[in-house]
Formats: C-alpha cells, structure tokens, sequence
C-alpha cells in the first residue's frame, strides 16, 4: 500500500514557530512525497468576504495543506461568471446553490452539487420600521423593489406561498438610496451586507430570511463536474473534509480566524473588520452555517428529503418543470460524516 504524509491537526496547532512539516502522520492511499500536493481551484460567486471565511480559513492556517491540497481560492467579481467558467473547464469547483443545480439536472449538463455549507440561503427582504411590515405575509401588495435575477430565483417562492404579485415589483439596482428615501419600500438583501449599511445610515431594518419561512434553497455549495467526481474522487473527499472543517474554525471566531480575514481584507480592498465582524455575528445568530442538518451530519450536510423538498416547491412556482430527475443534482458520497459537527 501506497503512504502519505500529513499533518496531524491538534500536533500541528501546538507548534510555535516550528516547521509543521516535521509533524506528519500516515495517510493510506496516498503518495509517498511528503512535499507534493494535489491542485485544487475553487471559484467563489463574489469579492473576498466573511461568507467565505472558512474556505480562506483552511488555506490560511494550513488545513488544505494537512490534507496534502495546495488550494486557489479564486474571488469572484461583477465581471466574472462562476458557472461559465465550470462550464468551460477553467476551475476545478464553484461556489452556487441547488436551484442553479436543479437547473444542470434539467439541462442534463454533467455538474452537481457535493456539499452546501450555508444551511441557510441568507437571501432577505429588508423593510422600514413601524411602516406595518414585519411580516412576509404583511409584504403582498406593497411595493419590493427586485433585482432581475430575483425574478426567477426567490420571487416565484414568494408568490406561490404569499401571493406576492409580479405589479409589486419595483427595479432593484444594488443601490441603497431609493429604499432610503422611501419608508414604504421594501428591497431585496443578503443578511450579511444590505442590512449593515442601512443601519449604519441610522435606520434600524425589519429584516426577514427568506429560509425562515421555508426556502429550502442550499446556498454556498461546492458545485464540481462529474468527471471530476469520477476521476478524483479521493482529492475531492479531503477537500471536502477540509473545507468543513475550515468552517468549523472559522465560524467560532477569535484570534484563530484573524490569518483568514488578514487574507480576505487583502483580496477586497473594499471590505474592513467591522464589516467582517458584523457578518460573522449575524451568520451565527441566525445559524447560515451550524444549524438544521449540519448539527448532526457535519458541516457541510445535504438531505434527499430537502432536495426533493425544494424541487417539489419550485416546481409548483412555475421555476423547473415536471420530471426534472432531482438526484441529478446533487450527490451526498463526500458529506454527512459528522465532519465539522457543532
């Protein structure tokens, strides 16, 4: 049998300046060079952010590199398209989300999601207080202002369970100051980043999860090609492994993190502490990551019951149509191992 070496992690974190490669223990199935290091390009959907912190984590504090990968976290942008690039063969895996799946099983396209790290789609809609919005169901009728994408993402869940109509739709640009200007509005937001701008231009939001009231959509997944699955199987199951445990680390906060988010303030020149802080905490409070599934089956964790679940209601929303063969989109081989588990 073939031997590996890597790192033992609790040896590892206890070294003080040492060189971590002088604590190693065998890995079966492996390569016998200590030094070599499987590849591995992973596309995230937008600029550096704490909602990807724990991917930054496992590079930074050398998770991927116990686990004998050498990892590209590639930052997304407006300018780029993760799905296109997985299409065209350039990155290795992507950051999406089971309706874009559900979307490749309907096409038949040989690309599926392994893992979901968000339990929760931390997709909002975010309103005024004191204006009588601070429900969903207190939304139909009022005007939403929606981005285009919207339109046949979250709004047809809307519309089928709150009788929301496309006359509210008013057009969202990711410009703040029409909602600001305008206490009967309400717009669309990700639980992270909308809401800390409005607050820190004195307005303290309503803001309403959409996953709260029943939007199965898994968000922050590893989306990766069949090929792929098939030829690397074993590279895609440390990565996986890796990554939770990436997650794990990162969503506990403290001095721990502060490499991964010195990582992410250099790739997003755009982004400060205060901002990476107020997303961590929001994320925790509302369980995005360590909660549902993940509490038992480890982060990362996905569900057939789920899948079919959220197929079924995007179905009756007029977004996929019958028959599309759910377990197309997805595979639960890497996941459920209580990797990361809370």
């Amino acid at each position: 049998m073939t031997m590996k070496y890597r790192l033992d992690r609790r040896a590892a974190l206890g070294l003080l300046g040492g060189s971590a490669a002088s604590v190693l223990i065998p890995v079966p199935g492996a390569r016998v060079n200590a030094q070599t290091l499987d590849k591995v390009s992973y596309q995230t959907n937008w600029r550096a952010q704490t909602e990807h912190g724990g991917f930054y984590l496992a590079a930074a504090n050398g998770i991927y590199k116990k686990y004998g990968l050498d990892v590209d976290i590639r930052p997304g942008g407006p300018q780029q398209n993760p799905t296109q690039l997985l299409l065209g063969g350039r990155v290795d895996m992507i950051m999406g989300n089971s309706l874009e799946a559900l979307s490749f099983a309907q096409e038949n396209l040989p690309f599926l999601v392994i893992a979901s790290i968000f339990q929760k789609d931390p997709q909002v809609l975010i309103s005024h207080p004191g204006q009588g919005n601070d429900s969903l169901a207190a939304l139909k009728d009022k005007p939403i202002l929606i981005a285009a994408q919207a339109r046949v993402g979250f709004w047809p869940f809307l519309k089928l369970k709150f009788g929301y109509r496309d006359e509210q739709i008013r057009p969202y640009t990711f410009n703040m100051a029409p909602f600001l200007a305008d206490k009967k509005l309400t717009q669309q937001g990700f639980l992270s980043s909308e809401p800390f701008v409005i607050r820190k231009a004195g307005v303290e939001p309503v803001v309403h999860l959409l996953a709260d009231a029943g939007f199965e959509n898994y968000n922050t997944t590893i989306t990766i090609s069949r090929k792929m699955v098939q030829e690397k199987k074993e590279i895609v199951q440390r990565f996986v492994d890796a990554t939770a445990e990436g997650w794990a680390e990162y969503m506990k906060g403290g001095p721990n993190i502060a490499a991964a988010n010195a990582r992410i303030l250099k790739d997003n020149p755009d982004m400060d502490q205060e901002k990476i802080d107020y997303a961590l905490k929001v994320m925790n409070d509302n369980g995005i990551v360590a909660s549902g599934d993940a509490k038992t089956l480890g982060i990362g964790a996905m569900t057939d019951a789920r899948w079919e679940s959220f197929a079924k209601t995007m179905t009756e929303a007029g977004v996929i149509p019958a028959g599309v063969d759910v377990k197309k989109a997805y595979s639960l081989d890497f996941i459920n191992k209580g990797v990361g588990k809370p």
